[in-house]
């Protein structure tokens, strides 16, 4: 009976850290051919990490990652199949190479350039055109990268040509509900093709991207054969013998909130730990939305890289102060009390002769709301200057889309963990880490949400429902439903516009918030780009 070995290196790369991705690579190289494998199959660019972006249109980038890629192929211990960007006479590809025998001996270039949601590949790279097969142990594999298996072409050409199995490198980024449309996806080539498929994709966090891992294998009927485990690396032997994959482990998914936290969590461990930041700094604020960001960090970066802050002001409940020193004291991180009050007076005073010169001023609006905000925001970034760590700013979703937030004071800081996750997902995570540890006080979860910017203050004196603003935010912008289609679908006119109306009024904020973890199909962030300037008007 013939047999190919095949190990899935399921690894986080480092965009741009050529040697310490070939190090990683030559580890589990070194790990796969002590399990006795007989190739290594490595993620999407997973030489240079994914996405490089303009690094891309660096000649020496080219240059480098070359060199790098002839010393991984005379170290390989075994055959390897790595991805790398490729400058062949000033065309410049997504490429896949057989290393063995201490040399190069097959390229594939990528056919399908995605140009959708966060993918510009059209803009670094030229398509590739034929296919490639390389012959392992007496079996014809063809090769393919990431979106060439999620149309028709690619994989169907390497099938004519007489492959027998086909590996796919990917680096797939996470948003919910993506595993199942992926295996969607490859049961369709399967379909057409008859093949048996390997998916093998990054695992890690890159900026707003986090990549899930997740591989799997698929048997020339679609039927799972492996699934490695998300958000971790893994190195994963898969066995092809006589035309079939071989049945293997099958690792349980994650539910929606469980998977989305993981998300999260490794999102801020690997912006923290890849950047070189010492710590984060968090301002709580008595609320769902600095606990669970609270939460995350702690899971992400252990209790001793993270500090919290509690600002009161006059209008601070007492619950909110009890609340975080109870929480505070479950996770074990170090605290801070400052309060504002002081300041607050300190800015009426200094702002008081020039206020009375532009005229009557209301005794209070949203002038002393924002003040509240900035004092917090100016203190917490000197924190963050004496101390080198980095802010995380605690806005959600449904705050970025309609803009209730304060420009230079809840949104100062340096990296958004839950800028994707609306409001009423805040809460279902929520609870969720609560069955895992109690670590959120009920009261958080349960008390109406406020920013407690003035007295009796709820999010609901500005905001509907969130239950509602949600809904028309994921119609709105996530779906790209018109204004007509949402009220068709039973939320009132007057909410819808009202939503819609500050979504769009809001551009300019959102466009000055820092980069934050995305985790639907789109976010506020490379896969939204509308134009702050703008006349355009929805049908009604």
């Amino acid at each position: 009976m013939s047999r190919l070995r095949i190990a899935v290196a399921q690894f986080n790369a480092t965009v741009g850290d050529l040697a310490g991705n070939a190090a990683r690579i030559l580890d589990f190289a070194a790990r796969a051919k002590a399990q006795g494998a007989d190739v290594l199959l490595t993620p999407e660019l997973a030489l240079c990490g994914y996405p490089p972006e303009d690094l891309l249109l660096r000649p020496d980038f080219y240059r480098a990652s070359a060199r790098e890629l002839l010393a991984l192929a005379a170290a390989a211990p075994l055959p390897m199949i790595v991805g790398h960007p490729q400058d062949v006479a000033g065309k410049r590809y997504n490429a896949a190479s057989l290393l063995a025998d201490g040399k190069i001996v097959a390229t594939y270039h990528k056919h399908r350039l995605p140009n959708y949601e966060v993918f510009d590949e059209e803009r670094w790279f030229a398509p590739g055109r034929e296919p490639c097969l390389v012959e392992l142990k007496g079996v014809r594999v063809g090769l393919a990268i990431c979106a060439d298996i999620w149309e028709y072409g690619a994989a169907e050409s390497a099938a004519f040509a007489g492959a027998e199995l086909l590996l796919t490198l990917n680096a797939s980024p996470f948003h919910m509900n993506k595993q199942a449309r992926r295996y969607e996806v490859l049961r369709d080539r399967v379909k057409a093709t008859g093949r048996p498929m390997i998916y093998a994709n990054l695992v890690g966090g890159q900026d707003e991207l986090v990549f899930d891992g997740a591989s799997f294998a698929l048997d020339g009927q679609g039927r799972l054969t492996h699934q490695l485990p998300a958000f971790v690396e893994a190195l994963e032997i898969i066995d092809y013998a006589d035309g079939h994959l071989l049945p293997g482990t099958v690792s349980e998914a994650p539910g929606r909130e469980a998977e989305t936290y993981a998300a999260l969590t490794l999102g801020v461990a690997d912006y923290i730990g890849k950047n070189g930041f010492p710590g984060v700094i968090i301002g709580l604020s008595g609320g769902i939305d600095s606990a669970i960001t609270l939460a995350i960090a702690v899971d992400a970066l252990g209790a001793d890289k993270v500090r919290a802050v509690m600002m009161p002001s006059p209008w601070t409940a007492q619950m909110s102060l009890d609340d975080s020193r109870e929480m505070v004291k479950r996770l074990g991180v170090q605290y801070d009390e400052i309060p504002i009050a002081g300041a607050m007076e300190q800015f009426a005073v200094l702002l008081a002769p020039t206020f009375s010169a532009m005229g009557p001023k209301p005794e209070w609006d949203t002038t002393d709301e924002n003040l509240q905000a900035r004092i917090r925001g100016m203190l917490l970034m000197a924190l963050s200057n004496r101390s080198g760590r980095i802010v995380l700013t605690t806005g959600n979703k449904s705050e970025m889309a309609v803009g209730y937030a304060t420009l230079y004071g809840d949104m100062a800081g340096g990296f958004a963990v839950i800028k994707d996750v609306l409001k009423t997902f805040v809460y279902d995570i929520a609870r969720w880490r609560n069955t895992v540890s109690n670590v959120i006080p009920e009261n958080i979860i349960t008390r109406p949400p406020s920013a407690e910017l003035k007295p009796g203050q709820t999010d609901q004196d500005t905001l509907p429902p969130y239950e509602v603003l949600d809904a028309i935010i994921e119609a709105y912008m996530e779906r790209d439903e018109s204004p007509r289609q949402i009220i068709a679908r039973g939320y009132a006119e007057v909410d819808v516009r009202r939503v819609v109306g500050m979504l769009k009024k809001n551009e300019y904020k959102r466009r000055q918030s820092p980069v934050g973890i995305r985790v639907t199909q789109r976010g506020f962030g490379k896969d939204w780009r509308y134009p702050i300037t703008s006349r355009y008007a929805d049908e009604y």
